[in-house]
């Protein structure tokens, strides 16, 4: 297969910078503009690499912030490619994303929206989809789910993010052992050093918190702030829990237990 045609000879990062229009708020006590880091209501964050790592505990926004983000990008809530809608939103709850992305504006230079928006909670869904667009064209299947979990998320990162564009990876390490993470460590640094991608991730993995090259931004009650890794409440806890694994335990049930 011939490679494609670059979309521009600009290096990434594409998306320069999303920020919030307060007067596209209708409700700041509403979620998800009720979270901390819009309380201030000028929420801004500028991206000046290859690779974005966006970090912070359940609940503080991270996915939502991906999904406005993918929005933006013109991808579907659940994940995919540019056009794909692998799950039928019509009785869908949450659309907590799409809400949030009318009240964002994005600047970008040049606006290369093509690559792929990953979430490992949808991407069987997407796989099947995959699967049955290339039924339905008379193509081989690309059939991910015939191999194990975390196999066939990275076959499907290696297939998907080797083409010049903006890729959005919502904790990709859900099915990855610590050598699979190792392996998408080295595929997003040649996509760092490639010049031609761009990542925004965000993730709960020590492991790929430290990804060569990152800029990495903390979510907590205060906002949002750039961190080091060493900084982050996942690597002070992995820490603690390898200088001793008993102890830390201990610990930790005991005031479970309390």
């Amino acid at each position: 297969m011939a490679p494609r045609k670059q979309l521009t000879r600009l290096n990434a990062p594409y998306l320069k910078r999303i920020l919030i229009e307060p007067s596209r708020v209708a409700d700041w006590e509403k979620y998800p503009w009720n979270l901390p880091i819009f309380r201030s209501h000028d929420f801004e964050l500028e991206f000046t690499t290859p690779i974005t790592i966006i970090v912070g505990e359940n609940g503080t926004g991270k996915s939502t912030l991906l999904e406005a983000i993918g929005a933006l990008a013109g991808y579907d809530e659940a994940g995919g490619g540019k056009g794909y809608m692998p799950i039928d939103h019509s009785r869908a709850i949450d659309k907590s994303g799409a809400a949030l992305a009318a009240t964002l504006r994005g600047h970008w230079l040049p606006k290369v929206t093509a690559g792929w928006f990953f979430r490992a909670e949808s991407f069987y869904s997407v796989a099947r989809y995959l699967d049955q667009a290339a039924l339905d064209s008379g193509a081989a299947p690309p059939d991910f789910l015939s191999w194990s979990h975390g196999e066939a998320f990275i076959r499907f990162f290696e297939e998907r993010c080797r083409r010049q564009g903006i890729y959005i990876l919502d904790e990709p390490e859900s099915a990855l052992s610590p050598t699979r993470q190792i392996e998408l460590i080295r595929m997003l640094r040649r996509m760092d050093l490639s010049g031609t991608a761009q990542v925004i991730m965000a993730t709960h993995s020590p492991l790929l918190m430290a990804c060569p090259g990152a800029r990495l931004f903390r979510i907590s009650r205060f906002g949002l702030d750039p961190t080091d890794f060493h900084d982050t409440d996942h690597f002070r806890m992995m820490r603690s829990f390898c200088n001793d694994p008993d102890g830390f335990l201990a610990e930790a049930l005991y005031e479970d237990e309390a």
